[in-house]
């Protein structure tokens, strides 16, 4: 599977019920998130205390929530394992076979 890209994809924001500061140092002034840990102005994607609550932030400071999975028709099953594995002693015993695919 892959993670497609859309053009939904949204940028973590510090006004999320799922963000959290590490260092529990954000406040809001007037509509802007402040950081009192660097007396700037929060940017999740730049900042490393910032959490997911839902354990969702990727490391591009987006939110895992807005990708979506799609899969590749492309790549099949059969594909993947192209080499034998040998079994040898005990496991080719209960298996009953020397090779395994």
């Amino acid at each position: 599977m892959v993670l497609g890209t859309l053009a939904s994809n949204q940028k973590c924001y510090p006004k999320c019920r799922s963000f959290k500061c590490g260092k529990r140092a954000l406040t809001f002034r007037g509509k802007t998130a402040w950081c009192n840990w660097t007396s700037e102005p929060c940017d999740p994607t730049k900042c490393n205390y910032a959490i997911c609550l839902k354990r969702q932030l990727l490391d591009n400071g987006v939110c895992g929530l807005t990708v979506k999975r799609k899969t590749r028709d492309d790549i099949r099953p059969e594909d993947m394992f192209k080499e034998e594995i040998r079994a040898r002693g005990k496991l080719a015993r209960k298996i009953g076979e020397r090779s395994i695919f």
